[in-house]
Formats: C-alpha cells, sequence, structure tokens
C-alpha cells in the first residue's frame, strides 16, 4: 500500500512512518505544512492519506482541509484523519460526503500499533474507522442536511425503531468493526450480527440497490441521530 503522511511533528511522523514500513507499507511522501498536502496527494496519487488534522501555519484544520480538497480531485481517495482530541465539527464534515473510506482516530491509538493499522486496511477497503471516544462524542454533530436528506429519508429521529441491541450492533459498525469482531464484543453469533444489521438496513429504509454503501449510511444516520 503507498501512503502519504502529513504531521508536523518530526518524531511522529517518524514513527508513523515506521510504524507503516514495518507493516509492508511504502511510504511515499511525508510533509509537515497544510498547504504541502495537496499537491503531495496529486503528485503521487497514493492508495491512502494519513493526516493530522492541524497542521502549519495555522494550525486550526489545515489538514482537514487538505483532505476533503484532495477527495474532490481524487475521488474515493482514503483518507485516515489523527487528532490530540476529538474535534466534532471535524469529523461530522469528513463524513458528511457519505462516499466512504473515510477514518478519525485520536493520536493515542497510534500505539496500539494492530488497531492502527487494522483501521488503515478497514479504510483502504472502503469502510470506516472511528476512534470509539468520536463515537461517543459526535451524537450530537449535525451533519450537512442536505447531504443527510440525499442519503436517507430523512425523520426526526431515524433511529428511534432500532431495538437496544440493534443500537449496540450499530454503535460498533460506526467504530468500522467487522460483523466477526461485533459478534466476539457482543457474545453472540456472527449469524445474529447480521440478522441486527438487515434489520438496522431495513428500519433505516436503506434498499438493496444501497448495498456497497448501506454501512456507510447507516454510520452517518447513527452519528447524525
Amino acid at each position: 500500500m503507498r501512503i502519504v503522511i502529513a504531521e508536523d511533528n518530526v518524531l511522529l511522523r517518524e514513527g508513523v512512518t515506521m510504524l507503516l514500513e514495518s507493516g509492508g507499507h511504502e511510504v511515499v511522501a511525508s510533509v509537515g505544512a497544510g498547504p504541502e498536502v495537496v499537491p503531495a496527494l496529486l503528485e503521487h496519487r497514493p492508495d491512502a492519506a494519513v493526516l493530522d488534522v492541524r497542521l502549519p501555519p495555522g494550525f486550526r484544520d489545515e489538514g482537514l482541509r487538505a483532505a476533503i480538497e484532495a477527495r474532490r480531485a481524487i475521488p474515493g481517495l482514503p483518507v485516515l484523519v489523527l487528532s490530540q482530541y476529538v474535534e466534532e465539527t471535524y469529523a461530522g464534515e469528513l463524513l458528511s460526503d457519505g462516499a466512504g473510506a473515510v477514518g478519525y482516530l485520536l493520536k493515542d491509538r497510534i500505539g496500539r500499533v494492530d488497531e492502527f493499522l487494522d483501521a488503515l486496511d478497514r479504510v483502504v477497503s472502503g469502510g470506516t474507522a472511528l476512534d470509539p471516544e468520536v463515537v461517543a462524542q459526535l451524537g450530537g454533530t449535525a451533519l450537512d442536511p442536505e447531504v443527510v436528506a440525499q442519503l436517507m429519508s430523512v425523520r426526526r429521529d431515524p433511529l428511534s425503531s432500532l431495538t437496544p441491541r440493534e443500537r449496540e450492533v450499530l454503535g460498533l459498525m460506526a467504530q468500522g468493526l467487522d460483523n466477526t469482531t461485533i459478534a466476539t464484543t457482543l457474545v453472540i453469533t456472527e449469524r445474529s450480527v447480521g440478522k441486527h444489521i438487515g434489520a438496522i438496513f431495513a428500519k433505516l429504509g436503506l434498499p438493496p440497490s444501497d448495498s456497497g454503501h448501506r454501512r456507510v449510511l447507516a454510520v452517518l444516520a447513527y452519528l447524525n441521530a
């Protein structure tokens, strides 16, 4: 996997590079400032981008803005965003296009190497990978209503018809977990997980024709509720 990294902290940037390379990936470029991100992505057209939210010169949302701009230029570009803290507005904006292939992790998650690499794999596969802390705090984040209206039938509370177990399953889906891991976490069978997910899709009005995106759309409904 070819990856571009954007991180202003040199030690952390080198550390992430070593982790990725030890996992068999190739870091084709590493940059340390917001204005350098999009040119690097357009030049190398990587399989994924790992970006810090806050980069020089402003240390505000340069990394996020670069990610959004890059995904407009390279539709579907997998992006894994790293942040020191949960930034609800930034996370909601990154997720709001509904295209999937995005992740949002807190930086301390990098130290858990297997989880970090697994999250990157999920993002590259077109899924979502959200830090549990992000999921916990995104409940009040308002996604773009026009985008949400495009993606699903807008209801005051789209999750109101879900059972407590279905909400649990959907919350774990929002973290990017696959059915096998969800089953292990909840101590139920994988078949039961599949039934719960089918019920979630039906109750959220996500038809089979959306099969390639239903999981992402269900997660968006969860985050917007």
